[in-house]
């Protein structure tokens, strides 16, 4: 992670010399705002090239991730894109078409037609697609579930799918399948999927469901951070991430830029609730300004920069305003952090006891809980010989038995430490 002494250091390197890795070294340190403020001139140097392209789709969703990026602060999204020499194409939800009819006629041409519009910006190719929804297979792999414009959008999408140089996924919905691939009676019927996973089945995605083979960079969030979208897009336009060469060195296994998405910090680690947490002093009901373990905050686990980055113009997050962490991040939301407000143990979600987590805490609790809370589990909470728990200590046990993640492949040869 990022200390905050290297902040002047970043600022005052050359950009134009920067390497992959102290390029997302920086974005990390700097965040959107200042980054693109800092190099404006240098980036205005590198991008001395023809514009890129970004057509967006949307799919089964609330279009929270177009929203959260519309939020970013300073600079807006407009201000962004023009400085990074991105040109909207098509965007669902922003561009100015209104369909295929005007006035009660037929428009013939992409100015106010966006059936048109979307065809010729798809037959020039190379652009990047950004899928934000989820992707209905149901009924019986029709896509009938989701229809854009009188057409299903799992064709529209395999259609600019196809013709993309890359996708990249915003959102727990595209990602994942996110709310829409949640259990339910109707999931199976509906059957929505994520672009490269569906939930944590690896093998569900629509692209599998095509056979169609494309890099994919998953920007995980329920929404996401405007920063991960903008600093992503950054990253590859300026040519300091190159697609698809970079990409086993800076995802991990779950496609997420790990610089965004670290696979060894929590959200838990730099929490502004961690002191009443080491002290074991938690809330119990909203409101309150303790930690909020047990009223099931799921940071201990949750692998994000949120609380070193912070939301809002960067000065808060989900515990910081009151809110136990949910864990829209992870690959299994929401089923995963459901119930979302009762304490992780009593959920069944970590599915162990007190000796279990004492055993295993070292090889699987610790990077999750930290080992101030195996302490307290292994010591603190241990049953004295007649089997009691020690007198005024009514806590139920700290931490979680989760494992850590898994590298692919390319992390365990040591590419992700590049």
């Amino acid at each position: 992670m990022i200390r905050e002494g290297d902040l002047d250091r970043f600022k005052n390197l050359d950009f134009m010399k920067m390497d992959r890795r102290t390029f997302l070294k920086a974005v990390g340190a700097l965040g959107a705002s200042l980054f693109l403020q800092t190099y404006k001139g240098d980036i205005v140097q590198a991008l001395e090239f023809a514009e890129t392209r970004i057509v967006w789709v949307h799919g089964g969703e609330c279009t929270g991730c177009s929203i959260s990026l519309l939020n970013g602060g300073e600079p807006d999204v407009l201000q962004a894109f023009s400085r990074l020499n991105l040109r909207l194409a098509y965007h669902d939800v922003l561009l100015g078409q209104q369909g295929i009819y005007v006035d009660g006629k037929m428009e013939g041409t992409s100015e106010l037609n966006s059936e048109i519009l979307f065809e010729e910006v798809i037959a020039e190719k190379g652009y990047i697609l950004v899928a934000e929804g989820a992707i209905a297979n149901g009924p019986k792999g029709t896509g009938k579930y989701c229809f854009l414009g009188g057409k299903a959008y799992k064709e529209i999408f395999r259609r600019a799918a196809e013709n993309a140089a890359f996708i990249v996924a915003v959102g727990q919905c595209a990602t994942n399948g996110g709310v829409n691939s949640a259990d339910s009676e109707i999931r199976d019927l509906m059957d929505f999927r994520g672009v490269a996973f569906t939930m944590e089945d690896r093998k569900r995605g629509i692209l599998t469901e095509y056979g169609l083979e494309k890099p994919v960079i998953n920007i995980n969030g329920c929404p996401p951070h405007p920063d991960w979208m903008l600093l992503t897009f950054a990253a590859v336009v300026l040519g300091k991430i190159k697609v698809p060469d970079d990409l086993p060195y800076v995802l991990d296994e779950w496609l997420r830029p790990m610089v965004f998405f670290p696979p060894d910090h929590v959200i838990h680690d730099n929490c502004p609730r961690r002191g009443y947490y080491d002290k074991g002093e938690f809330d119990t009901v909203v409101s309150g300004p303790k930690c909020l373990w047990k009223l099931g905050c799921k940071g201990p686990y949750t692998h994000a920069d949120c609380a070193i980055r912070r939301w809002n113009g960067y000065h808060s997050l989900c515990p910081q305003s009151g809110s136990p962490c949910i864990s829209c991040v992870s690959p299994g939301f929401p089923d995963n952090s459901r119930p979302f407000f009762q304490e992780i143990e009593d959920t069944g979600i970590v599915g162990t006891n007190i000796d279990t987590v004492a055993k295993v805490a070292i090889g699987a609790s610790l990077l999750a809980a930290g080992a101030h809370a195996v302490r307290r589990i292994a010591i603190k909470d241990k049953p004295d010989e007649k089997g009691e728990m020690p007198e005024g200590n009514d806590e139920k046990p700290e931490g979680n038995d989760e494992k850590p993640q898994e590298k692919s492949e390319d992390v365990k040869k040591g590419k992700g430490d590049e």
